[in-house]
C-alpha cells in the first residue's frame, strides 16, 4: 500500500499531466461545491428575512450549482459511473416514467412534468454529488470545511439564542414565505430556533457535524486552535439546551456515542481522549455559568416529558418508538399501497405547493411511507433498498478507515447516516446535508499525511495512459522509442 505522501503525489502527478481543459473544469467543481455549501447555509436567510416573496424559487437555488457541478465534472472525466450510480439511475428513470402514467388521467400534463420532475429532483438528482465530493475534495478540503463549520458554530448559537429569547411572532422567529406563519413551537410557549435555516432540521444536522469535528479537533493536537474548538463547544451546548427538540439532543448524542466505537476498533485512541475530556468539561462548566441555563434545561425537560406522556411510556422509550416507527409504519402497510403509487414528487411539500398552492404533507410526513405511497412498494422498496444499502456500504468504509487509523470517516458518518437512511429528502436543507455530509465521510476515507492512506473504493479517479510502444519496424526506421517503465524511472511517480 502506497504512503500518504506517494498517494498525494501520484495524485498531483496525475492531476499535472491532465489537459488544461480538464484541470480548470476540475477547479471549477471544487468552487462550485463551496458555492453549494454557502448556499445551504443562507438559502433559509434568504427565504424568510432578505426576499420571502421570492421564497419558492429560492427552494431549489442550489439546483442551477449542482447542475453546473454535473457538468464540468463531466467534462474534467471524473464524474462517478459506478454501479451505485447506474442503479440510481435506473430507478429513478423508471420511477419518474411511471409517476408520469399514474398522474396523466387526473392532473393537466404541465402540472404532472413540474410534479414528477420536482420528485425526481428530491429522491435522486442530487444523491450523485457525494461521490462528487468524494472525487474531488481531500483530507485539506474536508478539513477546512470542518474549520468553517466550528468557526460559524458561534454566530450559529448566538442567533439561536436570540430566536430563543424573542417572542414567538418576532421578525426573527419568522418561517419561510410572506405569510405571517411562525416557526414550530415546543414547550413553555417557546419556538425551536431554526438559525439561519428554514426549519429547524438545519441546525439539527449543522450542530451534528459541529460535534463531529470538535471531536476530530480535539483528537488531533494542533489541528484546530484551542481557542476554537472551546469557543465552538460551548456554542453547540448552548445551541441544545435553546433547541427545544428531541432530535438536536438525539442527533448530537449519536456522534458523542460514535466515541464508543473508536474505542473498541482502536483502543489504543484512549490516550488522546484527555483533550477531548478537558474540552467538554471546560465547556459544561462554563454553559452551566450562563443565565440561560436554567431556562433551557427546563424547557427541554418539559418538552421530553410531555412527549413520553403522550406516548404513555418512558423518556427513552418514546424516542426509540419515534425511530423504529420510521421504517415499521412503512413496512407494516406494504400491502396498503398501490402497485404503481401515486405518482413521484406528490407526497413533496414542493409537490404540493404546485399542485395545492401551499407546503403540506399529501401523502405522509414519514419519508419511508411517503416513498412506498409515491412509487409503490416495488420501485419505491427499490429506492428504499439502494439508500439502505449505500448507508451500510458508507459504514463498512468508515469502520475499515478506522482500523487504519482515520478517525473522521466515523465521525462524519454518525452526523450524515441519518439523512441518508430516512431523512425527508423532500425537504431541501435535509436533502443538502444528507449529500454532503455523506461526501466528506467518502473524501475523508482517503485519508491524510500521518495517517494510512485509503484508496478510494467507490469513485473513479482519472488515469494517465501510457503512450503506446513503436514497433519494431518503426523502431528500426527512427531508433528505439519512449519505454514507459523507462520514462517513469525517474519521474514524479517513482518519487
Amino acid at each position: 500500500m502506497r504512503s500518504p505522501s506517494a498517494s498525494r503525489t501520484l495524485s498531483a502527478s496525475i492531476e499535472q499531466q491532465l489537459p488544461k481543459g480538464q484541470e480548470k473544469a476540475l477547479k471549477i467543481v471544487r468552487g462550485l461545491i463551496w458555492t453549494y455549501l454557502i448556499l445551504l447555509l443562507i438559502e433559509g436567510a434568504l427565504r424568510k428575512w432578505v426576499v420571502p416573496q421570492y421564497s419558492d424559487p429560492i427552494l431549489i437555488i442550489r439546483d442551477p450549482v449542482l447542475l453546473a457541478i454535473y457538468f464540468f465534472a463531466i467534462k474534467a472525466r471524473i464524474f462517478p459511473t459506478n454501479g451505485w450510480i447506474i442503479a440510481l439511475g435506473i430507478i429513478g428513470g423508471l420511477s419518474l416514467a411511471v409517476g408520469i402514467l399514474v398522474l396523466y388521467p387526473y392532473i393537466p400534463f404541465k402540472f404532472i412534468l413540474l410534479v414528477t420532475i420536482y420528485g425526481f429532483r428530491s429522491n435522486f438528482l442530487h444523491l450523485p454529488l457525494i461521490f462528487v465530493i468524494a472525487s474531488v475534495f481531500d483530507h485539506k478540503s474536508v478539513k477546512k470545511v470542518g474549520w468553517w463549520t466550528l468557526l460559524l458554530m458561534i454566530p450559529m448559537a448566538l442567533l439561536m439564542v436570540a430566536q430563543f429569547k424573542g417572542s414567538p411572532d418576532a421578525f426573527i422567529n419568522r418561517a419561510v414565505g410572506t405569510a405571517e406563519a411562525q416557526q414550530l413551537t415546543t414547550a413553555g410557549g417557546k419556538i425551536r430556533p431554526a438559525g439561519t435555516f428554514s426549519f429547524i432540521s438545519g441546525p439539527i444536522f449543522f450542530a451534528s457535524a459541529a460535534a463531529a469535528f470538535a471531536i476530530y479537533g480535539a483528537l488531533r493536537r494542533g489541528l484546530y486552535n484551542r481557542w476554537l474548538l472551546v469557543t465552538s463547544s460551548v456554542c453547540l451546548l448552548v445551541s441544545i439546551l435553546v433547541s427545544g427538540s428531541r432530535g438536536y439532543v438525539v442527533a448530537v448524542l449519536i456522534v458523542v456515542m460514535s466515541i464508543l466505537v473508536i474505542l473498541v476498533i482502536r483502543p489504543q485512541v484512549v490516550n488522546k481522549f484527555a483533550g477531548t475530556l478537558l474540552i467538554i468539561v471546560v465547556a459544561t462548566v462554563l454553559v452551566t455559568r450562563l443565565p440561560i441555563f436554567k431556562e433551557g434545561v427546563g424547557v427541554l425537560s418539559e418538552r421530553f416529558t410531555a412527549s413520553a406522556e403522550a406516548s404513555e411510556t418512558s423518556v427513552v422509550g418514546g424516542m426509540i418508538e419515534r425511530v423504529l416507527g420510521e421504517f415499521t409504519e412503512a413496512l407494516g402497510n406494504l400491502d396498503k399501497f398501490p402497485l404503481s403509487g401515486y405518482g413521484l414528487g406528490l407526497g413533496t411539500a414542493g409537490g404540493a405547493r404546485l399542485l395545492v398552492g401551499r407546503g403540506t404533507f399529501l401523502l405522509s410526513e414519514n419519508e419511508w411511507t411517503r416513498i412506498l405511497l409515491e412509487s409503490g412498494p416495488i420501485l419505491g422498496l427499490a429506492f428504499l433498498a439502494w439508500r439502505t444499502a449505500f448507508t451500510f456500504r458508507l459504514l463498512w468504509l468508515s469502520v475499515t478507515a478506522l482500523k487504519r487509523n482515520l478517525v473522521l470517516p466515523i465521525l462524519l458518518f454518525s452526523s450524515g447516516f441519518v439523512g441518508l437512511l430516512s431523512g425527508q429528502l423532500g425537504q431541501p436543507t435535509t436533502l443538502g446535508f444528507a449529500v454532503v455530509l455523506c461526501g466528506l465521510c467518502l473524501a475523508a476515507t482517503r485519508g491524510e499525511e500521518g495517517e494510512t492512506a485509503a484508496a478510494a473504493p467507490i469513485t473513479q479517479q482519472p488515469v494517465v495512459k501510457p503512450l503506446p510502444r513503436r514497433s519494431v519496424h518503426a523502431s528500426r526506421l527512427y531508433g528505439p522509442g519512449s519505454s514507459p517503465e523507462r520514462d517513469h524511472a525517474n519521474g514524479s511517480v517513482d518519487r
